[in-house]
């Protein structure tokens, strides 16, 4: 959550199981039982790790996705969220008329922007 609060801005709240009294094991004490990031644009993002007891299965298993027509926000993000990441669709002019990409951040989560109404013409 940090990273994203790196890349969205905005502020940060981040509680620990310890702090809850939810967990007994002392390996959980510090894992984040609720994060909440609420960014200047109005965007909400929640996570919070997954407890011993729980199967994880990291990578694939989710998508987010922006879409917008602020283009120079949206851009920012992109590429925040693609440094360190890999690109799967780059960022361009899509079919429908808008600008779509699809990359992987350096988590393993998919995220899928669309700038609506096709954005300014790339050099």
């Amino acid at each position: 959550m940090e990273f994203y609060h790196s890349v969205f801005g905005g502020e940060l709240n981040t509680s620990t199981f310890g702090e809850f009294h939810a967990s007994e094991d002392p390996a959980e004490q510090d894992k984040i039982m609720h994060a909440m990031l609420e960014t200047p644009s109005g965007l909400v993002l929640m996570a919070a790790d997954t407890p011993n007891g729980m199967d994880l299965t990291p990578g694939d298993n989710l998508a987010v996705s922006l879409s917008g027509d602020d283009e120079a926000e949206l851009r920012g993000y992109w590429d925040k969220l693609s440094d360190g990441g890999q690109v799967t669709v780059p960022l361009e002019k899509a079919p429908w008329g808008d600008y779509f990409g699809m990359c992987t951040d350096k988590f393993g989560i998919r995220w899928l922007v669309n700038v609506a109404g096709g954005g300014a013409e790339q050099s």
